[in-house]
């Protein structure tokens, strides 16, 4: 039994990434449907959070359906991370996440995630300084290290781990890489198998399968695995992955019947979170993903995103159902 704090997960848990913009709550509620052990709310500004700004406070809105549930934080300063933690445990998660993994150029640019790398002693007593902060437990996301010729993070997990931490995320890639290239899992199994850890460490990188699920799990003796990307416009990645770890059952991608089914219930929780054009705009970012490798859809995917009502939406999601049933 994999667990964190007194957070039970199973016997090997499947963790869906915190993803800016991403897993807000509609996305999460689909995802729970199909199997997350432990999901994320976006990350969340430290100072945004402080300044009561709306961005960041709305991105603590979470729901006992969704449990268990992390808030995870990033930032700069250590006050503010720590002043950051107290008012996410306020929201009453069931654990606070530090983000040191998030390489995009506005959050790194201003000292905060993936930037921390290039500071270990700045990591370290920020860490210890969240942990001090809440009585919730606490893990980390972070990569390999900056870059190609600073990869620490067999190096430091067990100082990370001595703050008090009770698990460790570990993204497959350096700063430097960003999201490109391919995903090297050889130092979390490093981290993994040092005895001298002992919270649990989950890897995070390039899962896109139930193969590559299975792949990383046996090879390199992780106690769990997080996708993120793989799981935008795919919810199904989750339950076709414990098919076939709890009954060696390798399930069929869904069929467009289905993808519509679900992209529809999607969109529904959209507007109904955020209003009908706010809803439809943010859906954008997953319609086409939910039919990625659908053959001659190119101008349909045009046409939804483009769409700006909820009735001209169902409408073309209708039509999209009706060709590819007569089509196909």
């Amino acid at each position: 039994m994999v667990k964190i704090g007194h957070i039970e997960l199973g016997e090997f848990p499947l963790l869906l990434a915190p993803m800016e913009d991403i897993t807000d709550p509609p996305f999460r509620k689909i995802c729970k449907k199909f199997g997350v052990d432990l999901m994320y709310t976006e990350f969340i500004s430290s100072e945004g959070l402080i300044r009561d700004a709306l961005k960041s406070t709305r991105k603590l809105n979470i729901y006992d359906y969704e449990r268990p549930i992390g808030i995870q934080i990033f930032g700069h300063d250590i006050d503010s991370m720590k002043r950051a933690a107290e008012l996410a445990e306020a929201a009453k998660p069931d654990l606070i996440d530090i983000n040191f993994g998030c390489p995009v150029k506005k959050v790194v640019s201003k000292g905060a995630g993936a930037a921390l790398l290039k500071d270990i002693p700045k990591m370290i007593e920020m860490t210890n300084a969240v942990v001090r902060s809440t009585s919730l437990p606490v893990t980390l996301k972070t990569r390999l290290g900056w870059d190609d010729k600073s990869m620490i993070i067999a190096d430091i997990a067990e100082r990370l781990q001595d703050t008090g931490i009770r698990a460790i995320t570990i993204h497959a890639r350096t700063k430097a890489q960003v999201y490109s290239g391919k995903a090297d899992w050889t130092l979390i199994g490093e981290v993994k198998n040092n005895p001298r850890i002992k919270i649990p460490v989950f890897g995070n990188g390039d899962i896109d399968s139930y193969k590559k699920a299975s792949e990383m799990k046996m090879k390199y003796n992780v106690d769990g695995l997080m996708i993120g990307r793989a799981s935008i416009g795919n919810p199904w990645i989750f339950k076709q992955i414990k098919e076939y770890f709890n009954n060696e059952n390798i399930l069929p991608d869904p069929d467009i019947a289905e993808r519509i089914k679900v992209c529809r219930e999607h969109l529904y929780l959209s507007v109904k979170s955020k209003g009908e054009r706010t809803g439809i705009l943010e859906m954008r970012k997953h319609f086409s993903c939910y039919f990625k490798g659908i053959r001659n859809f190119k101008n349909y995917k045009i046409s939804l995103l483009q769409t700006t009502t909820l009735t001209e939406t169902e409408d073309l999601l209708g039509d999209i159902e009706q060709f590819y049933k007569q089509a196909f």
